[in-house]
């Protein structure tokens, strides 16, 4: 059975004192006596009474305390994220509430709300795949907190924004592909509006394009973010009568769902079929073949995104002319999946 918890009402009550005396007492107040901070004391202990913190930092305009929103808390490239913005939370006396979307639109509105009536002095957001509406970001900075974007961004919503060199490193590894022999390259995209995803498809088409090779249209597809509608897609490309002759994907996820169809239609890896991924996820090293990836260095972007707060937002506060994009270089990571002339 729940119990109700102790307030400074209970305390007031149990000592026939007002309960701002009680307060006053519990935070050992020099107009109160040494004796009654004592009695008051004792008895909070007798009670088991807790201070709530966070009413008391709301009482006083702030709660020490950022909010954190990320599509999935279970993936590495996030949990790493958020271990970064945890990291210099704890430097900085700030506690973390993290909630996760599970990619829907519906539910990432709801723990904006949620933390909202917290009273956060921060949101931090990696949004969902169905988010293409602005208005409740828009509302978190109706509300006076501040807002960051980090990974997956809205280019409408200003605020600062920190990502990866997605285009850039797309186009690095889209040319790997082709240098190692490919010439049927597969993309496997996310959804398309949003930033990070875009410019992973500009890379790849940059790339195919400076090379000249025909990519048929039905080989680059969009919003196959998971894992199940990205092996859906596969299946169905490799049944082709000219199937592509290897896959560059925008998450790891689908890398593994590329790897699966090609395991069970007995089509070897990279000598056949190349695969490269994105965000090293823990799998990707130690699967065979082991999966070639892109580290985006998730902790230091998580860390860069709460630094942009305790640096420029927390005294200053956001404003139109302040806000900019960061950018942290990624690391592609060349493993067995895409070695084709290595063998």
């Amino acid at each position: 059975m729940s119990r109700k918890r102790i307030t400074i009402y209970d305390l007031a009550r149990e000592l026939d004192i007002s309960p701002s005396y009680i307060s006053r007492a519990l935070n050992d107040h020099p107009s109160i006596n040494k004796k009654v901070i004592d009695r008051v004391k004792k008895k909070a202990q007798e009670l088991n009474y807790k201070h709530n913190s966070q009413a008391a930092n709301l009482r006083q305009g702030s709660s020490n305390t950022i909010g954190v929103i990320v599509p999935h808390i279970n993936r590495y490239f996030f949990s790493e994220a958020i271990a970064g913005i945890e990291e210099v939370c704890f430097k900085n006396n700030y506690s973390l509430i993290i909630c996760q979307s599970h990619e829907s639109f519906s539910q990432e509105c709801k723990a904006i709300d949620t933390l909202i009536h917290q009273g956060v002095n921060c949101i931090m957001i990696s949004v969902s795949a169905e988010t293409q509406s602005v208005s409740h970001l828009e509302n978190i900075r109706k509300h006076n907190i501040d807002l960051i974007q980090f990974d997956r961004c809205m280019d409408e919503v200003n605020s600062y924004k920190v990502l990866n060199d997605n285009k850039e490193v797309s186009y690095s590894i889209a040319r790997l592909l082709i240098e190692q022999g490919y010439r049927r390259i597969a993309f496997l995209g996310g959804p398309s509006h949003l930033t990070t995803f875009r410019r992973r498809k500009e890379g790849y088409i940059q790339a195919i394009e400076e090379y000249d090779l025909q990519i048929p249209e039905n080989f680059i597809i969009d919003d196959v973010l998971s894992q199940e509608k990205a092996t859906e897609a596969a299946r169905e490309l490799m049944s082709v009568s000219h199937p592509p002759d290897a896959f560059f994907t925008t998450s790891d996820h689908q890398s593994l769902g590329v790897w699966h169809v090609a395991r069970d239609l007995g089509i070897k890896v990279p000598e056949n079929l190349g695969i490269f991924g994105f965000a090293n996820e823990e799998f990707t090293p130690i699967i065979e073949p082991s999966l070639s990836s892109v580290d985006q260095r998730s902790k230091a972007l998580g860390k860069q995104a709460a630094q942009i707060y305790f640096d420029f937002l927390l005294h200053k506060g956001s404003s139109a002319t302040d806000l900019k994009e960061e950018i942290i270089q990624s690391e592609i990571l060349i493993r067995e999946s895409s070695m084709k002339l290595i063998l």
